[in-house]
């Protein structure tokens, strides 16, 4: 074999550069297309995902606040200073508990004022009743002595007039008593307000006005504190447009809060207010429910992420909506870009099946999933689905527990970078979106 000799190779391609240099340009692309079609021989990789069994449910969610179903602000219909606050917040109080006191001298005053005068018109009318008592002993004593022919008629009228003017006298007195009683009713429960009593049962929630304050409740009524039963709370929600088509009244809802996100509250949407509001340039709905709170453990202002469930099913077969996709084609596959080929249905349907469907009930559609096979191959199948969410979805029919079906395809590093090649071209090129200059 003869010696290789260096300096004559190295003239040689001094020589014929061009030359050479194609011939290693083209060893080097057969090199790359060997290595493509020995990746590309091989298969796809599909992501697996296995059939299971359990729950499903697909809700509206929204955010919300609680507040107690039944409370009260108690207000002061007195005015004057709070002598004295018996509760503070967080206290539990009964009905008719005492609360707080108003100072009651100026309305105890007014009180002995009006009792005053009670008792100096009820002398006047006692004085006038006698009076009209001696007036009707006259008159008829008038009339036996007319009978008689003892009297003059004069007399006899003058008689008359007497007892009619006294009766008036006695009338007038007895309305300017009503009155006068009235008045002093009236600031008798006046000087009853200066003592406030618990309307309900339930908890002191806030104290709007502090021990030694002055009141004035000749406008309006004054809120002192407020009462609120919290053994039955009300969800208060904010429900975007898009969603309120979803919801009605009667289903169930359930809600979590910051503090404890692992416990659930149940109950049933009650209300939908036809008013919304428009929160930068967003209409929300209002939607409310109750839940009860035995224990006080939901309290007032909490967060609450609130979920209104439109539909679920329990115990059923699930698979993922990663491996759904719609096809009316006889072969069903996936894209080399790890896409299902929605061109592509089900091998095992022949063209007359594929155009005789039955109708499916109210919220059941038709899907094609790739059942991954136990030596690694592919085949597509049409299978029935009813409940879904943005996870998973509920097979009707078409699939058993256990079964693996393709969710995607997993990229290599050659597609990667064919991918990448491909989309240097821009938004309007091979692999775009579209509409690219």
């Amino acid at each position: 074999m003869p010696k290789f000799d260096r300096a004559r190779a190295t003239a040689i391609v001094r020589k014929r550069p061009y030359l050479f240099a194609g011939l290693a340009a083209l060893l080097l692309g057969l090199a790359v297309y060997g290595a493509m079609s020995l990746t590309s021989s091989s298969g796809p990789e599909y992501i697996p995902a296995t059939v299971t069994r359990g729950d499903i449910e697909d809700s509206v969610t929204a955010l919300g606040n609680l507040q107690p179903r039944d409370y009260v602000d108690v207000g002061a219909q007195a005015t004057g200073q709070l002598k004295k606050l018996y509760v503070n917040i967080g206290d539990n109080v009964k009905q008719g508990d005492l609360l707080a006191e108003i100072d009651p001298q100026v309305q105890t005053a007014k009180v002995q004022v009006d009792q005053g005068n009670v008792a100096n018109l009820n002398a006047q009318l006692s004085d006038k009743q006698a009076q009209l008592a001696l007036a009707n002993a006259n008159l008829a004593r008038q009339k036996r002595l007319m009978a008689a022919d003892a009297t003059s008629k004069a007399d006899y009228d003058s008689a008359r007039q007497a007892m009619q003017s006294a009766a008036a006298q006695v009338n007038a007195l007895r309305a300017q008593v009503s009155a006068s009683q009235s008045q002093l009713n009236g600031d008798s429960v006046t000087l009853g307000y200066t003592k406030i009593y618990a309307p309900m049962s339930g908890t002191v929630v806030s104290v709007s006005i502090k021990q030694g304050s002055t009141i004035n409740s000749v406008q309006q009524a004054p809120t002192i504190l407020r009462i609120a039963d919290q053994s039955v709370m009300t969800v208060w929600t904010q429900v975007s447009e898009a969603d309120v088509p979803k919801l009605k009244v009667g289903m169930p809802a359930y809600f979590t809060t910051l503090g404890n996100p692992g416990q659930r509250w149940t109950g049933k949407l009650q209300q939908i207010q036809p008013t919304p509001t428009v929160v930068n340039n967003v209409v929300l709905y209002t939607a409310t429910f109750d839940v009860a709170n035995p224990d006080q453990q939901l309290m007032t202002q909490m967060t609450a992420q609130v979920f209104f469930v439109t539909a679920s099913a329990h115990n059923v077969v699930i698979v993922p909506v990663s491996a759904l996709h719609q096809g009316h084609g006889r072969t069903g596959g996936w894209t080399h870009s790890g896409t299902p080929n929605p061109d592509q249905g089900s091998a095992a349907q022949s063209p007359r099946h594929m155009h005789h469907h039955r109708a499916l009930p109210a919220g059941q559609k038709r899907y094609i999933v790739q059942v991954i096979q136990p030596d690694g191959t592919i085949k597509p199948r049409r299978i029935v689905v009813g409940v879904s969410n943005r996870v998973s979805a509920e097979v009707i029919s078409g699939l058993e527990v256990g079964e693996k079906v393709a969710a995607g395809i997993k990229q290599t590093a050659t597609a990667k970078s064919a991918s990448r090649s491909v989309g240097q071209r821009g938004p309007g090129g091979y692999g775009g979106f579209g509409g690219g200059r």
